[in-house]
This record gives C-alpha cells, structure tokens and sequence, in this order.
C-alpha cells in the first residue's frame, strides 16, 4: 500500500523532487505519520492553483497516512517571496485572522474532520521572541546557504527584504515543530518550496540528530498543452469559495480543458483508477465531440470540492443553458443558481407586457426588435414560447413569485428578480 501511494504519484505525474524515497517507504510501511502542507492565508479563499499540493495531501490520507495543513496566521504576516518578484503586500492581523477561518473551513470540506489536523503556525511563531529566534534558529541558518535558495537568489537583483529573507527559517520552525507536536515526518509542497522545505530537513537533523526521519516531496509546476500555467483564465482565478466562483462556473471551467490536456488532469486532479483514465482517453481520441472525459472531469472534480448537491445544480444549470433541458423543471432555488451564472434585471411585481420585459430584460434593444424576435419564434419566458406579442406576463406566475426566465433563441439569457410590494 505505502509503495503504491509513490508508484501512484509517478504516474500520475504529480512528484517532482523527493529526498529519500526509500527511507520514507520504509517509515511509512511501519507506521502512520503525519503528512504536511502549508498555505499562507493572503486571501479569503483557496484557488484551484492551490489545490494541486492538497490533491497529493488527500491520496496520502486515502493511503491511510494523516494530514496535517499549517494555514499561516504567522507566515501569512509576513509573506512568503516564492513565486513573486516583489515583495507583498503586508495585511492586518484582522484580515489575517478572517483569512485563516474561511480557509479552514475549505480544508475541512476536503478532508473531513476526522484523522485530519488544521493547525496555525500563528501559535507558536507568535510567542517567539526576538532574541530566542536569532539565538536558537539564526545561528543554524548560514548566510551563504541561504543565498543559495533559488526563491531568493531570484530575488537578489530585484532586491527583497529581511523580512522576506528569513521566511525560509520561518518555514523551517513549521517543520520541526510539526516533527515534535503532530508527528509530521513528510512535508509536502509546490516546485517553487523545494527550498523551504529541505532547510526544514535540515532544521530538524541539526536539532533533533543526522538521523531523524524527515523526508520532503514537491509537485511540479502544472503546465497546459499550451504552455501556459494551469488555473490562470482571462476572468482572473477559479476559486474554491462558492460566493467567489459559483459550482456552475467551476464546473464550466473543467469542461472547457483542452483535449490535449484532458488526460494530465484527469490524472491529477481525479481519484479515478488507471484504467478508466485510459479508456476515457481513449474515447476522447475516437470522438472528442463527446467531450466524455471533460465531463468526467468536471463531475469529480466539482463533487470533490463543492458536494453531490452542487455538482446537481451545475449539471442542471450546464443542461438547462446550453442542452434541452426543460426550464420548467426548473425549482426556485435552482433558478437563484441560475441567476448567478447569466444577466440579471430587476422587475416590479405588476403584470407586464411581454414586449416590455424583452427589452427591460436587455435581450433586445427597442420594442421594435423585440416585437420581430417575438413574431419569429424566438422568446421563451419561463420555458414557454411565446409568439403573441399582446401577451401579458404576470411576473408572479412562477418559482414563488421571485423570479422571470427571459430566453432569446438559443443562448441569451436573462433572469429577472421580482420585486416585492
């Protein structure tokens, strides 16, 4: 089983550098550690960026090991300078501490409250004093090896603060306290960790004796076919918060994965066994019309983060916009996830004409156009065709009074919000 878990990754494509495979294999085939991953909490959200180390945190925790997810209340006040060519923005300690607690929960959808750990490094950084954190942690750091670690020698011409610098011995405190507090024996992170992470190893083999078992293992950078880096769109980030993102959005987005790409996601981001990823590659090659495995995808991927329930509402919604589903089926809450996914108007409660709302609706730009699209065929309130442009429309006819569907052919839409007396 432990020897699967890295055989795994390797096919899955989701280990890029590893200190000692074979001495973590053998600890890990003696007993359950603590597996760790931390995250800065700079935002009120995780972004699916953020979500290709904890997908490798989950299969560890399927493998039957534990994880153990530091979100920085510490770190996050001073901001990590991997990935970045200028310093950060420094944030409150209220904005940080809001942060840390939205992104907790995220965590505990993922992976359960139980045999799971949140932790926050706010804990024990914040007791350190000045002078214990130059008397027992600076003196172990050399100068010239910190240098050396290509997230600040990237940074040397640019220029980067102290504050920045001495991160890594930050993360490395992280490390070594998780060794003693959680039995945290394994750090996992991005490529660009590789760094923090081995000065880690080397913090707890300097404290605790060259033969600690400390292990790190990092993920490689996720690029599409393209060559661009995975989760940035043109509307900005895919975020995991529903408020931010809505379920139909996300699931939108791995619909849409290129079918050169299919395949290394399915891969990553998908807890489907090898042969079922061949054979929906397979499908893909022969009619990639079907989009099979883009569905797929967007199936697991949406359940995983937002629920069944979600997932529902998004197929329903993907359906109803762009299929033949029945708009009348439609329930009252299922027309508000609608409506946060397509043009919204406001509409009073009294009866309206129906060349009226086309055009209140923003689907037709004068009475004029909208009496032609209503002639031809073209507009659907509420799922119906309508033809007779006398018709009236009560906008409390349907989904409890709150809400009017305005359809224009095939794909404009437009959902009204009635207005109560």
């Amino acid at each position: 089983m432990t020897e699967d878990i890295l055989q795994e990754l390797a096919w899955r494509g989701a280990i890029n550098q590893q200190t000692d495979p074979a001495g973590l294999l053998a600890l890990m085939d003696k007993e359950q550690i603590g597996v760790y991953v931390g995250i800065d909490p700079t935002g009120d959200s995780m972004h699916i960026g953020h979500l290709i180390p904890f997908m490798v945190l989950k299969r560890f925790q399927l493998a039957g090991q534990r994880p153990v997810i530091v979100v920085g209340g510490g770190t996050g006040s001073i901001g990590d300078p991997s990935g970045k060519k200028s310093e950060r923005q420094l944030l409150t300690d209220d904005q940080v501490a809001a942060n840390v607690a939205k992104m907790s929960k995220q965590m505990e959808k993922l992976f359960g409250k139980d045999g799971f750990t949140i932790v926050n490094n706010k804990d024990w950084l914040g007791q350190l004093s000045l002078i214990e954190f130059l008397r027992d942690y600076g003196k172990l750091f050399p100068i010239n090896t910190m240098l050396a670690k290509d997230v600040v020698a990237s940074r040397l011409d640019a220029g980067i603060s102290f504050t920045e610098f001495t991160y890594q011995i930050l993360q490395a405190i992280d490390f070594h306290e998780l060794w003693t507090r959680e039995h945290v024996r394994l750090q996992l992170g991005g490529s660009d960790q590789w760094g923090n992470i081995t000065g880690g190893v080397d913090l707890i083999h300097k404290l605790e004796g060259s033969d600690a078992e400390a292990y790190g293992l990092t993920v490689p950078l996720l690029l599409k076919s393209d060559g661009t880096k995975f989760g940035k769109t043109e509307g900005g980030a895919v975020w995991l918060d529903p408020e931010k993102t809505t379920p139909f959005e996300f699931y939108q987005f791995w619909l849409n994965t290129a079918d050169d790409d299919v395949e290394k996601m399915l891969k990553f981001f998908t807890f489907l066994p090898e042969a079922e990823i061949d054979e929906l590659v397979a499908e893909t090659k022969t009619d990639a019309a079907a989009r099979k495995a883009q569905r797929r995808l967007a199936e697991e991927v949406t359940e995983f983060v937002h629920g069944k329930a979600a997932l529902e509402t998004a197929e329903k919604m993907t359906d109803v916009l762009f299929g033949n589903a029945d708009v009348a089926s439609l329930s009252t809450d299922d027309v508000a996830a609608l409506a946060g996914n397509v043009p919204t108007f406001e509409i009073g409660n009294e009866p309206i004409g129906i060349l009226d709302l086309v055009v209140a609706a923003g689907l037709e730009t004068s009475k004029t156009r909208a009496r032609e699209s209503v002639t031809n065929g073209a507009i659907r309130i509420n799922g119906e065709q309508i033809k007779d442009v006398e018709t009236i429309i009560d906008p409390k006819a349907a989904f409890d009074g709150k809400y009017v569907i305005v359809k224009r052919g095939k794909k404009k839409w437009a959902v009204g919000k009635v207005q109560s007396a």
